[in-house]
C-alpha cells in the first residue's frame, strides 16, 4: 500500500498550528524531527523545539497535494510554503522507522526512557525499557513529560496508585519501579492493556502491576491516581475519581490543554483542592488533593 509524505521545514512556524490543519486535513500521522543535530534533554529550562525542525506528515495515497497545499497557506496566512516536499512513499514496518529515530529520554534527575539497542545512559539511573508501539505513551509528548518529571520527584516507596487510562503502561511502570508496592494500570483499550502486560515483563515489574480494564477494576480506594489522557474524559471522571482518592490522597491529571484549566477546575471543585499547575508547551499537569467532602 502507498501513501503520500509530506516533509515541510517549519522555519519559525507554529508547530502545534501545522500539526492541527494537517490533522484536520487527514493526516494519518504527524511527527517533529531534527533537522540539524541537536539533541533536546528533558526536562529543560523552557519547553523548546530544534532549531531546524522538520515535519513529516503521512496521508493517505489518493489525498490531493494541490488542495493540501492551499489548507495550509489559507490556515498560515501565507502566500508561499516554506521549503517542502510532497510524494508517494511505499508501505513499510512503521514502527522500525520511528525507532530509528527514537533516542533514550531522560525525565528530572535519575528516570530515563530507553528503546531497544540503546545501552542506558546512566546505568545507576532508573531506566524504563520502551519502544513505540501501538499503544500512547513513550515519554515524547508533553503531557507523558509532565508526569514522568513529577514521579521521578516524589517518594513512591510503599504507595499504592492508581493509573487511569495506561496506554502503554509508561506511568505505571515508572511508578512501580521507582517503588511504588502496587498499581492498578487501567484501560478500556484492549491493546493498552496487552500492552502494558508486555512492557511491565520487558520491565521486570508485573508483580507490582494490577492489568484492569476500566469496567473490571474494584472498588477500591488509593492515595495517588494518575491520569494523562484528555480534558474530556477528565471531566466526566471527576466523581469516578472521588470515589478513587481517599481523603488526603493525590489525583495528578494531564492531557489538559491551557485553554481548558478552568473548566477541569470547576469539574473537581466538589471533591478536590487544587495545589498546582505546570505547563510544558500548551498542555497542562494539574495537581488535585482530595478533600473530606
Amino acid at each position: 500500500m502507498a501513501w503520500l509524505e509530506l516533509k515541510l521545514s517549519l522555519e519559525g512556524l507554529d508547530a502545534e498550528r501545522v500539526e492541527e490543519l494537517l490533522i484536520s486535513a487527514g493526516a494519518l500521522s504527524v511527527t517533529l524531527e531534527d533537522a540539524g543535530d541537536e539533541p533536546i534533554f528533558e526536562p529543560s529550562a523552557e519547553p523548546s523545539l530544534w532549531s531546524h525542525t522538520r515535519l513529516s506528515a503521512l496521508f493517505a495515497a489518493d489525498t490531493d497535494g494541490d488542495a493540501l497545499r492551499s489548507v495550509l497557506l489559507a490556515g498560515l496566512g501565507l502566500a508561499t510554503l516554506p521549503p517542502h516536499r510532497l510524494e508517494p512513499l511505499e508501505d513499510r514496518d512503521w514502527t522500525r522507522e520511528w525507532l530509528k529515530d527514537f533516542k533514550p529520554m531522560r525525565f528530572g534527575r535519575r528516570l530515563w526512557v530507553c528503546p531497544s539497542g540503546f545501552t542506558p545512559p546512566d546505568p545507576a539511573g532508573v531506566n524504563l525499557l520502551l519502544d513505540p508501539g501501538l499503544a500512547f505513551g513513550t515519554g515524547t509528548h508533553a503531557t507523558t513529560a509532565l508526569c514522568l518529571e513529577w514521579l521521578d520527584e516524589m517518594d513512591m516507596a510503599g504507595r499504592v496508585a492508581i493509573d487511569y487510562g495506561c496506554g502503554s503502561g509508561i506511568l505505571a511502570i515508572a511508578a512501580a519501579r521507582l517503588g511504588a508496592e502496587r498499581v492498578w494500570a487501567v484501560d478500556q483499550d484492549p491493546q493498552a492493556l496487552t500492552a502494558t502486560r508486555a512492557n511491565a515483563v520487558r520491565n521486570g515489574v508485573l508483580d507490582a502491576l494490577r492489568i484492569s480494564s476500566a469496567a473490571e477494576l474494584p472498588a477500591l480506594r488509593t492515595n495517588l491516581l494518575l491520569a494523562n489522557i484528555l480534558a474530556q474524559p477528565l471531566m466526566q471522571l471527576a466523581g469516578l475519581f472521588a470515589q478513587r482518592v481517599r481523603a488526603g490522597g493525590m489525583a495528578v491529571l494531564s492531557g489538559i490543554l491551557d485553554s481548558q484549566e478552568q473548566d477541569i477546575r470547576h469539574a473537581y471543585a466538589p471533591w478536590f483542592d487544587l495545589t498546582s499547575v505546570a505547563q510544558r508547551e500548551d498542555w497542562l499537569r494539574i495537581i488535585f488533593v482530595r478533600n473530606e467532602n
